[in-house]
């Protein structure tokens, strides 16, 4: 989705309802995130809004980016918000062959989950598809991608192949590289 470089279209201040909203909507996706959401958001902070290409929004607070959200998709958070705080996300693990297409901008695909270095969570932690995703790489240690998952996890380990997130916010991409001064 952000691929090429981003050029930031225009700056609007969030009314603070729609920050309450959005803050109750962070909380409600996001739960673990709950204990830090006056960290994230300080309650008097002033949120501001960028409309990016393709009809996505960023939020951002003081220059640093916090959220995006594409049309009506779900709030998905920025990396950096998601290298803070990266125990708050659900996470599955790619395999070594799949990093260096996951950040050239590709689609991610179930063989990079399924094979030997790739991780998919047991049944009883089972990832639905629409659920956001946190992606890491095997032998790193920083969170390379984040997206909205197309399959559950169990069709995942069942099929072994398909795409499993089509779009997302990854290291290095246009999003990332964004000068927000």
């Amino acid at each position: 989705m952000f691929k090429k470089d981003l050029n930031a279209g225009s700056k609007t201040k969030v009314k603070s309802s729609i920050q309450r909203g959005i803050r109750s909507k962070v909380i409600e996706t996001y739960p673990k995130l709950a204990p830090h959401i006056d960290e994230i958001i300080p309650k008097k902070s002033q949120l501001d809004l960028i409309k990016l290409p393709d009809r996505v929004s960023l939020y951002i607070l003081d220059s640093s980016p916090l959220f995006w959200q594409h049309m009506d998709d779900p709030i998905i958070p920025h990396l950096q918000l998601v290298h803070q705080f990266p125990q708050a996300f659900p996470r599955m693990r790619i395999d070594r062959g799949a990093i260096r297409f996951v950040l050239s901008g590709a689609t991610l695909m179930a063989p990079g989950l399924t094979s030997k270095g790739g991780w998919i969570p047991e049944k009883e932690n089972e990832l639905q598809a629409g659920d956001v995703v946190a992606i890491e790489a095997e032998g790193k240690e920083e969170l390379c991608l984040i997206g909205q998952l197309k399959m559950g996890s169990e069709e995942m380990k069942a099929k072994k192949k398909g795409v499993v997130m089509d779009s997302g916010h990854y290291l290095g991409d246009g999003l990332w590289k964004m000068n927000l001064d």
